[in-house]
């Protein structure tokens, strides 16, 4: 049986600052939580239903707290409007960003990214793509927000998610900056190198003036329409698929 100790935990942990304080976040979902148990990730505790636990009981390891919950009593606890067999709570994992790191790959840095759904879908996209870093402003969205966790349907388990002052970064780094603004190089004219950063700004103001200050390259998707922007999740998708196409050349 599912406590009201472990109800209130689970509830509280919605909000960053208790996120914070117990170095633990929520994941929900069959299919997210059965790879969470096939990754590095620790879990604390696990909370699903007689089903779940029979089909996944190879990849439960003896140190994790299981709790037996009926469909209803998950419903109690969870945080979507539709649980789904189970709920794990799960140590935050102790990360150090690495400057070093982006002259070596591609990375997606984002710049005050507010939605939680966008984050989580960029997150997404990078692990399709193959990307294997997101570099965050302080100020974005925080990647352990219920919303953007369920939003990456599992892909923050391969993707390395780092917070960090940008400024710093892009004024230093040696790696190509392609930044994704209104008016820029056509994108489909673009000539990626493998190595690199496309820097994606917040969904209402775009990039911040102080980072559009250091070299850089500016990008834009062609607009054939009349929309007037693309959701940050979109265009990180579309110019994704133009590197990978242009770097697998």
């Amino acid at each position: 049986m599912l406590s009201k100790a472990r109800i209130k935990l689970i509830q509280s942990l919605q909000i960053k600052k208790n996120r914070k304080a117990h170095q633990l976040f929520v994941v929900e979902g069959k299919k997210q939580v059965a790879e969470l148990l096939q990754s590095s990730f620790q879990i604390q505790s696990l909370v699903a239903t007689a089903a779940f636990i029979t089909e996944y009981a190879q990849d439960i390891k003896n140190n994790i707290e299981i709790t037996t919950v009926s469909e209803d009593e998950l419903r109690k606890a969870s945080l979507q409007q539709q649980p789904q067999e189970a709920l794990a709570i799960v140590k935050m994992p102790a990360s150090q960003f690495n400057p070093d790191s982006l002259p070596n790959q591609f990375t997606i840095m984002l710049d005050g990214i507010q939605d939680p759904g966008n984050l989580g879908t960029i997150i997404r996209i990078a692990d399709w793509y193959g990307i294997k870093q997101v570099v965050c402003s302080l100020d974005c969205v925080d990647v352990f927000n219920p919303k953007t966790i369920q939003a990456t349907m599992g892909s923050f388990i391969r993707v390395n998610v780092y917070y960090t002052d940008l400024q710093h970064l892009v004024k230093n780094t040696p790696a190509p900056v392609y930044a994704a603004v209104m008016h820029g190089q056509n994108l489909h004219q673009t000539i990626f190198s493998k190595e690199g950063i496309l820097l994606i700004g917040n969904e209402g103001n775009g990039i911040s003036d102080h980072l559009l200050r250091w070299p850089h390259q500016p990008i834009t998707i062609p607009k054939f329409g009349g929309a007037e922007s693309l959701n940050a999740g979109v265009a990180a998708a579309i110019i994704c698929d133009a590197w990978a196409r242009s770097a697998a050349v």
